[in-house]
């Protein structure tokens, strides 16, 4: 990924992905091993990164999400946008920000607070964890961790 430009920072998540996830037991559910596919495009004349991910547990559906991304007025700034078949609808946006290494989205609800972080390889691949604090973020805890490569 480039420094700081917008849709150069949400084009290194852009395409067709395959993903090996470990999921931790939560309060959600049981954890174990998980396989995902995403798929994320622009759209909008750019402005916007729609992502679908589809997650399967045992060799059946389990999460499914929609996420918009966008890239923020000043630079390095961000928002996210996610929905997913847990029920999650967002009042608001999780706000974001790429520190040169990662993109990182806090998304806070009635939930707690999830910490979305995307870490970029050299060789084009991506890792995404997921973090949860339900006391304001002063304790956090591994919810998924995962890595993609390109379909």
């Amino acid at each position: 990924m480039n420094s700081t430009e917008g849709n150069g920072v949400l084009a290194a998540l852009a395409g067709e992905w395959l993903g090996e996830e470990h999921i931790a037991t939560t309060r959600w559910g049981e954890g174990g091993p998980a396989t995902a596919k995403v798929s994320a495009r622009f759209e909008l004349g750019g402005k916007a990164l729609l992502q679908d991910y589809r997650e399967e547990r045992n060799g059946k559906p389990s999460l499914q999400a929609h996420a918009i991304f966008v890239a923020g007025a000043e630079p390095g700034e961000y928002a996210l946008y996610w929905f997913d078949s847990y029920g999650f609808t967002p009042a608001q946006p999780a706000l974001g920000h790429w520190d040169g290494r990662q993109l990182v989205f806090l998304r806070v609800s009635s939930r707690g607070q999830t910490r979305h972080i995307y870490t970029p390889s050299e060789d084009g691949s991506y890792q995404l964890t997921l973090e949860s604090s339900f006391d304001g973020g002063v304790h956090w805890e591994r919810v998924l961790h995962g890595e993609y490569r390109r379909a």
